[in-house]
C-alpha cells in the first residue's frame, strides 16, 4: 500500500511559478517510480513528467518541457513538480501517483497509487 499527499496548488497569474509537493508513505519510496498528471474539468486525465526510482532518469510530456522539471528526494519520501512560466491552460487539477513495477509511464493505467490532487490556477 502506498498513501499520496500533494500540497502546493494555488492561484497565480500567468508567467508565474508554483513548487507541487507529494509526499508518500507506505511502502519503501525508493523502490518505485513516480509520475505527475494533470486533470481540467471536462478533460482526461493527461501525463505531465514522470522520473524513475533512483530520480536518473526524467520524462516530460511535450506541453511542459523547458518550464517545468520533476525531481524526487528519497529522504524525505518526496516528489515535486516545479513549474516555471505558467500559462492559463495549465489550469487543471495536479496529481501524483506511484508506478510500482515500471519506470514511469505516460499512460495513467500503469500506475498503481494516485494522490488526491492539488488545484493549480493560473490566472490571465
Amino acid at each position: 500500500q502506498v498513501q499520496l499527499v500533494e500540497s502546493g496548488g494555488g492561484l497565480v497569474q500567468t508567467g508565474g511559478s508554483l513548487r507541487l509537493s507529494c509526499a508518500a508513505s507506505g511502502r519503501t519510496f525508493s523502490s518505485y517510480a513516480m509520475g505527475w498528471f494533470r486533470q481540467a474539468p471536462g478533460k482526461e486525465r493527461k501525463f505531465v513528467a514522470a522520473i524513475t526510482w533512483s530520480g536518473d532518469k526524467t520524462y516530460y510530456e511535450d506541453f511542459v518541457k523547458g518550464r517545468f522539471t520533476i525531481s524526487r528526494d528519497n529522504a524525505k519520501n518526496s516528489v515535486y513538480l516545479r513549474m516555471n512560466s505558467l500559462k492559463p491552460e495549465d489550469t487543471a487539477a495536479y496529481y501524483c501517483a506511484a508506478d510500482l513495477w515500471g519506470v514511469g509511464s505516460w499512460s495513467a493505467r500503469e500506475y498503481d497509487y494516485w494522490g488526491q490532487g492539488t488545484q493549480v490556477t493560473v490566472s490571465s
